[in-house]
């Protein structure tokens, strides 16, 4: 079982990047709503390597400034080389183990457990620090993500890391999230797409006090 990371906080709104063309925009958007994150995760699906490498090393400067920790979706060596807090890997991202021995022992690592409480139980086994359930409701980032049932959550209280909630998230349902057991909520297009993001992640956040 994964020993207590102490850089991981234990509830609150866990921000994920929206897909943005534009470096400075993005930025923008990002440090409006980050006093309100307990964690940001750099995730990009469309920007080359070189583009990443300076958005991830931004982004770590914005969450630097705001004590909050920053994990760089799928991309091990990215997070190594801009000095992010950790990495979050799917099932296709590469080995925990293998992230484990390039970020080192304080590197947080997170693992999506999709619908399936035995991949939760397997991440926690190789050391993840957090395991992540979703899609909770439908996403408009991912339509045709695989659903989880809010009971996943009671089954994984055992297991001794932070439950994620993800997957169509906002205001309007994170009490649900954390009603099922869920220790924070990753939210993307219920914040970035808001009609006031500020307000949005506001009201995620205080859900969870």
């Amino acid at each position: 079982m994964s020993t207590k990371n102490t850089r991981l906080p234990r509830r609150g709104l866990y921000l994920v990047t929206p897909e943005e063309a534009d470096s400075a925009r993005l930025f923008e958007r990002v440090r409006t709503v980050l006093p309100f994150a307990a964690l940001l995760q750099y995730r990009d699906k469309l920007s080359d390597a070189d583009s990443m490498l300076e958005r991830a090393h931004g982004l770590k400067s914005l969450c630097d400034a705001f004590d909050v920790p920053l994990i760089i979706n799928d991309d091990v060596a990215l997070a190594k080389a801009v000095g992010a807090a950790g990495v979050h890997l799917g099932e296709d991202d590469g080995a925990l183990a293998d992230a484990r021995a390039l970020l080192g022992d304080n590197a947080i690592i997170g693992a999506s457990c999709y619908d399936r409480i035995d991949l939760a139980r397997g991440a926690v086994a190789r050391g993840a620090d957090y395991i992540a359930f979703g899609a909770l409701f439908p996403s408009p980032t991912k339509p045709l993500a695989r659903r989880a049932t809010p009971e996943l959550f009671a089954q994984a209280a055992s297991l001794g890391v932070p439950r994620i909630a993800i997957g169509g998230i906002t205001p309007d349902n994170v009490h649900a999230a954390i009603a099922a057991g869920a220790d924070l909520a990753a939210v993307i297009s219920g914040v970035f797409d808001a009609t006031d993001p500020l307000a949005a992640a506001r009201i995620c956040a205080s859900a969870f006090e």
